[in-house]
């Protein structure tokens, strides 16, 4: 079982204030959690095939492009500067979103 200690820090990290009796309930429903992935881990799935991957099968098969830089039309990236409502030096300035 997972203990309030853990469970205090995890909601630290989680930057999140947390009652007593919700520590309590935490400590209940995350032990409950990480018993279930415990059994998922004892499931012999060695025969069981993929049926998804994010990664397309043509991208696997001829492997991935070599990170080559593009050449860039310099005109269009001034046009671009230009046309922003707030650069510095060549990057268009936006809002933060923190």
């Amino acid at each position: 079982m997972i203990s309030k200690k853990d469970v205090r820090h995890i909601a630290k990290l989680a930057r999140i204030s947390l009652t007593e009796k919700e520590i309590e309930k935490f400590q209940k429903e995350l032990s409950l959690i990480l018993d279930y992935v415990e059994k998922l881990k004892e499931v012999d799935i060695s025969k069981v095939q993929a049926t998804f991957h994010l990664i397309p099968k043509v991208t696997l098969e001829k492997g991935m492009r070599e990170d080559v830089a593009k050449k860039r039309d310099i005109e269009m990236l001034k046009r671009l500067i230009k046309a922003a409502p707030e650069t510095k030096e060549t990057y268009i300035k936006v809002k933060s979103v923190f």
